[in-house]
């Protein structure tokens, strides 16, 4: 396929693609999109950023009856971030369809104005696997007339301990429904979860040559102990704007962010031992520029969308070539440049032979030289992040953060960066070297007429 008018969409999806700007159908659009505009069963392996999300979205829209209020389509995914990302997309592609309304249901949030919500059905239901079992549970979401099931980022789930909840949720499912579950990787636990789950499935797969990055990748023999010395090195000769470093366990992940900060980078750990509160704005301030280095593991990094980001670490590798060329995927998209780092230990080599085999290309060894003190000159990032206590149940606006901050504050429009706004806070990126004025402008003035707390973080 090269047009997505070779598709039979309904003309008002065929407005929406237009307006987002999609030149041409993905690899995994191509494969994908017949077999689920037929109605089948589907098993795809496609990675974060192939555009699955559009492949999927476009199939329940285009069975969608927005005229009938019932819940028509359930789409599961592994964390509240990618949920949210999901929702905004299907949202964007059902621009052009009058009265559709969706729904995002994840744990990590207050279940009342949920249960609010579900007194008028919505059409579409996107949710974590948790929130929405217990949600069924209390009979508050109706799953009867659901005739579209997607599970996103399936292998995230079961490795996050949903295998149980997604039982029951699909059990719970008319069983003349049309399922689809995307996955990054295919262990058995996925096969068996789509033999459970899917009927007569058609499976597909994007090749591994269009999901392997084109990006500079390099090799470095380095003992544990001294890992995150050689990258601090790593990261000053290479100044990458942006960097993701992927820990296998959340212990480490803390201690190489605490490391880097006490060497005077600007770091911080995602995992799922952070308050939600907490993991919004660390995700808010490295989409922002504010926060260069975000040190992850696989499941906490999952649904982070980010573009153009310059570099990723293994500082441990994956045991899987799979997961190898997920994380790694997430650079070098869409023809830009990238980088990766790995780190290996003595006791990691057997997997890095193994990848070499697994991916079938000779891997590039260089050589770090861990840094023995603290550094004199750490790049600083180029945005600092300022936090307002209020939001969207303040009717707050991102144009009137703005205005405050081009108006009163008197500060040029292109020292603001992205703005985000939460129910009962906002963030808005600042040019750093204009960050302590605006901080104080905005102390001493007011937005929409009323004083507003705000902090830099």
């Amino acid at each position: 396929m090269t047009s997505f008018q070779s598709f039979d969409l309904l003309p008002a999806l065929h407005q929406a693609i237009e307006a987002a700007g999609y030149a041409a159908p993905t690899p995994i659009q191509t494969a994908a999109l017949p077999p689920i505009l037929a109605g089948r069963d589907l098993l795809a392996q496609a990675p974060t950023g192939s555009g699955k999300t559009a492949a999927f979205g476009l199939g329940l829209l285009q069975r969608l009856d927005a005229g009938a209020i019932r819940s028509q389509a359930l789409v599961l995914c592994p964390t509240r971030e990618l949920a949210d990302q999901v929702g905004k997309a299907i949202r964007r592609l059902a621009i052009a369809i009058p009265n559709v309304k969706l729904s995002v249901l994840t744990g990590g949030t207050p279940i009342a104005p949920q249960l609010a919500s579900l007194t008028h059905a919505p059409h579409i239901v996107v949710g974590t696997p948790g929130r929405i079992q217990e949600l069924l549970g209390k009979g508050a979401l109706d799953a009867s007339g659901i005739q579209t099931l997607v599970l996103d980022e399936a292998d995230r789930m079961l490795d996050m301990g949903f295998e149980e909840a997604i039982a029951d949720i699909v059990g719970r499912l008319p069983k003349a429904r049309q399922s689809l579950l995307f996955s990054a990787t295919w262990p058995d636990a996925i096969r068996a979860l789509a033999k459970r789950s899917l009927r007569d499935a058609v499976e597909v797969s994007v090749a591994a040559q269009e999901t392997q990055p084109q990006a500079e990748t390099w090799f470095f023999e380095v003992e544990p102990e001294r890992k995150t010395a050689a990258l601090a090195a790593l990261l000053l000769q290479h100044r990458p704007e942006s960097t993701v470093v992927f820990c296998n366990m959340r212990r480490d992940a803390d201690e190489v962010a605490a490391t880097l900060n006490g060497l005077g980078f600007t770091a911080a750990a995602l995992h799922g031992d952070l308050e939600q509160r907490d993991r919004d704005e660390v995700l808010v301030r490295f989409a922002n520029r504010s926060l260069p280095i975000l040190v992850a593991s696989d499941v906490a990094a999952r649904g982070l969308d980010v573009k153009d980001l310059a570099c990723v670490v293994n500082f441990e590798l994956p045991s899987d070539a799979d997961t190898y060329l997920h994380r790694v995927g997430r650079t070098a998209r869409a023809g830009a440049g990238g980088l990766v780092l790995n780190l290996i230990g003595p006791r990691e080599m057997p997997r890095a032979l193994a990848l070499e085999s697994g991916l079938g290309i000779a891997l590039r060894w260089g050589r770090a030289t861990p840094i023995t003190a603290t550094p004199r000159e750490v790049p600083r990032p180029a945005m600092r992040t300022l936090r307002l206590d209020a939001g969207r149940s303040d009717k707050l606006r991102p144009g009137d953060i703005l205005g405050a901050l081009t108006g009163a504050a008197g500060l040029p429009g292109e020292a603001i960066g992205k703005i985000d706004l939460f129910p009962t806070r906002a963030y808005v990126a600042v040019r750093r070297s204009e960050a302590e004025h605006a901080l104080k402008a905005l102390n001493a003035g007011k937005i929409k007429g009323r004083s507003v707390r705000v902090r830099g973080i």
